[in-house]
């Protein structure tokens, strides 16, 4: 057969449950053909054919009535009552066979591995409820295959088939000429395709948000200057210790870009590394994000990373988490010697919280959404206050663990966390009597110059390398930190 210049599939989609499928061996390929179909259509109907048929399959048999097994060798007469005919054995004569009698009965055939014998292939499909994108690379390469479906199920949210549904729905309800609804209908979704930044549900308080954002930067500006003669002594006369948290600042704010989480853990075990009380550790902390985290929500925003819906069952939660948190610690400033180990702890378990998730990140998820949005945003908010960090370990990976979409749970996360960052650092403000300027100055430049670098460069890095450094980093430091108060104790 003279070969074609160019792409020559059709795409179809079929209802097997319709159709009687003939699968020739039993094997692994063929328990692999198998899956494949049941995998779209568990209420197909196929018979599979071979002289040995392997214990899975006949374990999808017992389950599945309208699989039918005939232990036996293939004979033409087989195919009789198929409407498609799949070969899954390893026997090219076999191979060969089954294709000329398939043929001579106008059946279509698929040859297992053979794509130049095959009449039509059984591509990759991405399925979202109603919704399958089947992907085809002409038979040239089935590995490219499998990663464009595992792209589009990374990116595309589950929360699709509700929209779909609701389309399905409006449907229903239109009235007039197929012209009509379908201009109704093209209205309707004429949202979907819209640049990135006006993908919200939220649009009449969206200028809101981002005016809150820059008064409230001015307004601690402000306080900073009027109420902090240490901060403009600091302003005058630069300490050295300010580079240290610069280039601190700007490291932790990158890995968080890249993992969305762990800033307020590292940041907090380095301050309480280089002496930084506990409470002034954690003003540090959500002084600096104000501004990072300020950056890196309307760059998500921009990129159309945030769920309102989400956003708006989180925000009030955590911000009385935080104040709570805030307020709590701030009066318990005398003790701060005392606190700095359980800090150290704190961080030393989230650690180990984050090395864990590193080498269990590729695991499928088990169970469904995460119902208790409000309770994980105020415990999140308290926790995240009182040990200087935690918000993006608790809220962010309890999200993308309970099915959330990881790209849009990261983007509302990082947007949340600017207001919860303000709320606490308004409080920490309030209640101290002092502050380390040089750390806090370093912690805010170094993560705002990292923001907008980091939320772009998010999908680019290693996680798994990011996470495994961070998790060991965090915790040898923590484990300085509680080692010299035991031996100072003693």
């Amino acid at each position: 057969m003279k070969e074609l210049k160019g792409n020559q599939l059709f795409p179809v989609f079929l209802k097997l449950n319709q159709l009687h499928t003939v699968i020739i061996g039993a094997g692994p390929v063929g328990l692999e053909k198998l899956n494949a179909l049941l995998a779209q259509s568990e209420q197909a109907e196929i018979t599979v054919i071979a002289e040995e048929i392997s214990e899975e399959v006949d374990a999808l048999a017992e389950r599945l009535p309208q699989i039918k097994l005939l232990k036996k060798s293939y004979m033409a007469a087989d195919l009789e009552q198929a409407a498609i005919v799949i070969a899954a054995t390893n026997n090219n004569v076999l191979n060969e066979e089954i294709i000329r009698d398939a043929h001579a009965l106008k059946l279509l055939v698929n040859v297992a591995d053979k794509p130049d014998l095959c009449d039509f292939y059984l591509g990759s499909i991405v399925k979202k409820g109603d919704l399958k994108i089947a992907i085809s690379t002409n038979g040239k390469s089935p590995t490219i295959a499998k990663r464009l479906k595992e792209l589009f199920n990374d990116n595309l949210p589950g929360e699709l088939d509700i929209t779909l549904q609701q389309m399905s729905s409006l449907r229903n309800t239109l009235q007039g000429d197929f012209s009509s609804k379908v201009k109704k209908l093209n209205e309707v979704s004429a949202v979907l395709v819209e640049p990135a930044a006006s993908k919200t549900s939220f649009p009449k308080f969206r200028w809101l948000i981002w005016l809150t954002i820059v008064l409230s930067i001015a307004v601690l500006i402000a306080v900073f200057w009027q109420r902090e003669p240490e901060f403009q002594a600091f302003v005058a006369d630069i300490n050295p210790v300010f580079y240290w948290f610069l280039a601190g600042g700007f490291i932790f704010a990158m890995v968080d870009g890249a993992i969305g989480m762990s800033y307020g853990v590292t940041s907090t075990a380095f301050s309480l590394s280089m002496g930084i009380p506990p409470a002034s550790a954690s003003m540090g902390v959500h002084l600096s994000e104000v501004l990072s985290n300020g950056i890196a929500g309307w760059m998500h925003y921009r990129m159309g990373n945030i769920n309102w819906k989400l956003f708006k069952l989180l925000i009030i939660p955590g911000i009385v988490g935080a104040v709570t948190g805030a307020y709590l610690l701030s009066s318990l400033e005398h003790y701060g010697p005392y606190i700095k180990p359980f800090i150290s702890l704190y961080t030393l378990i989230l650690g180990g919280v984050i090395l864990s998730k590193a080498f269990n990140i590729s695991k499928k998820r088990v169970g469904g959404k995460i119902k208790k949005i409000t309770l994980l945003g105020l415990f999140g908010g308290f926790i995240d206050a009182v040990g200087g960090g935690g918000w993006g370990s608790i809220v962010l990976s309890s999200l993308i663990a309970g099915g959330r979409n990881a790209r849009f749970s990261l983007g509302t996360v990082k947007l949340t966390r600017f207001f919860i960052a303000l709320m606490s650092s308004l409080t920490f403000i309030t209640m101290l009597k002092s502050a380390h300027w040089e750390a806090v100055a370093g912690l805010v430049i170094g993560s705002a110059l990292a923001a907008p670098i980091a939320a772009k460069v998010s999908n680019r890095i290693s996680v798994k390398s990011i996470m495994v450094a961070v998790g060991i980093i965090v915790i040898a430091v923590s484990l300085r930190s509680i080692v010299m108060f035991i031996l100072k104790v003693i």
